[in-house]
């Protein structure tokens, strides 16, 4: 073995800010070179070996992450088929979306043999889940049901039906297959929170369901944003957090992490950005951990489902796996002095202010409250002027926009929040993209 690296003295943290700070000649370090994030976090320019700090191992990933395809259920034959499109194309998972009840288990399920499924739905059924449960016994498919009670009521502000009925169905579904629970971190991501407060709004939530007496391992789905190095960390918090509840109680510290590039980024304008910062989400949710990755079409907020956007999100994920060999390593970011370092320090931020929300109440509490609902808005209004005064960049929208882009004639979908009119029996956390007010400007003035 080479003795090269015994002829160099080790460097200590102190010499190299010594150095750095002789190097600034005069200014000052903290100013200079600190980065201060939403979250409290002071990043430093460097980190190192004195810097690594003890975090317990994060276990229950392997390096084998699925491409999933999403697929809307309006009719079971033709989404079998599109699914088995998908299939052909690259994809290695399947989650349906159903928006009806009567659907054929049988039909939707025919050809998925072995693979792993995930299916969701606006409603509450135990005879749908149940049917699907039972055919994917029979074919061997790990079956996932997003079965998110708590989740439906943040985004809608009603339950399915009421508190006492959501929850005995909740009760009766949980009953059928092994991973039904989940928790969707997505929405808060969307509405603007901070990673902490997603951290800690999804461990909330999450102990709702084992205070409610659920035992099982639990799905979460996570948005992913651009801030890279961040969002890696947060999913490792994420499982951490996790492990660390789920040992209190007892149970499996297993969970499943279903990931997709956030919308809260993506512009209308000089949309071909949108394939950027996608990348380096699937990139991080890789590195971060997630089980399953779901992509997300670079005009998706503003084009109805198409199979040209669709085969190119699925390609870079492709790309990912096949050509730069984002697959064959698990846990790659261990030893990374600022990732770890960060993963500490979100996991420890979102656990105070967990440990916040349930000396309030808990989670539902303070949702009736209107408690996270104002903390959401708080931050999504300080990046908004972030982004507002060219703090926070979105290239080709709030900078180096290019004033000759049309795109009113190109609309297929409404992009922007769209406000109805309803009762609900608490407020609604609401989705909203950074650039909507500039892009409704200029679409009127085209």
């Amino acid at each position: 073995m080479s003795k090269l690296f015994e002829e160099f003295q080790p460097i200590s943290a102190k010499q190299w800010k010594q150095k750095v700070q002789f190097d600034l000649k005069g200014a000052d370090y903290n100013k200079t070179l600190l980065w201060h994030s939403p979250e409290g976090i002071d990043v430093k320019p460097f980190y190192h070996a004195d810097d690594s700090v003890e975090i317990a191992p994060i276990q229950g990933r392997s390096a084998s992450w699925k491409i999933c395809q999403s697929i809307v259920v309006e009719e079971d034959k033709q989404a079998n088929s599109a699914a088995l499109d998908a299939l052909e194309r690259g994809a290695e998972s399947i989650f349906f979306t159903l928006q009806k009840e009567h659907i054929d288990p049988d039909r939707l399920l025919h050809g998925l043999d072995g693979l792993s499924i995930h299916a969701s739905s606006s409603f509450l059924s135990p005879d749908l889940i149940q049917g699907l449960a039972e055919k994917a016994t029979a074919k061997h498919i790990r079956l996932f049901v997003h079965t998110d009670i708590l989740g439906h009521l943040a985004r809608t502000g009603n339950w399915f039906f009421d508190n006492e009925r959501d929850h005995k169905l909740f009760s009766s579904i949980t009953k059928l297959n092994s991973n039904v629970a989940s928790v969707d971190t997505s929405l808060y991501q969307n509405a603007g929170a901070t990673v902490v407060q997603q951290l800690a709004y999804a461990l909330a939530q999450a102990n709702e369901y084992l205070n409610f007496g659920y035992a099982a391992p639990v799905t979460f789905n996570v948005s992913v944003g651009t801030n890279y190095f961040f969002e890696i960390a947060k999913l490792r918090a994420l499982r951490w957090l996790w492990n660390t509840l789920a040992s209190e109680y007892g149970i499996s510290e297993d969970c499943h992490i279903v990931a997709t590039p956030t919308k809260r980024n993506k512009t209308v304008y000089d949309y071909n950005t949108n394939l950027l910062r996608t990348t380096t989400e699937y990139m991080s949710a890789v590195l971060g951990g997630a089980d399953t990755i779901c992509p997300l079409a670079y005009d998706a907020i503003y084009h109805k489902e198409n199979e040209f956007g669709s085969r190119i999100a699925r390609n870079q994920l492709l790309i990912l796996k096949s050509e730069s060999y984002f697959d064959k390593v698990e846990n790659p970011s261990d030893g990374a002095y600022y990732i770890e370092s960060l993963t500490q320090q979100l996991a420890e931020k979102a656990l105070l202010l967990f440990k916040d929300i349930e000396a309030g109440g808990g989670f539902l509490s303070q949702l009736k409250k209107g408690v996270i609902q104002r903390k959401i808005r708080e931050s999504a209004q300080e990046e908004q002027i972030a982004f507002n005064n060219h703090d926070k960049i979105l290239v080709g929208t709030n900078k180096y926009a290019n004033k000759n882009d049309r795109m009113k004639d190109d609309l297929e979908i409404d992009p922007f929040v769209k406000k109805q009119v309803r009762q609900t029996v608490l407020e609604p956390i609401v989705e909203k993209r950074l650039s909507e007010q500039i892009e409704k400007e200029r679409l009127a003035t085209e």
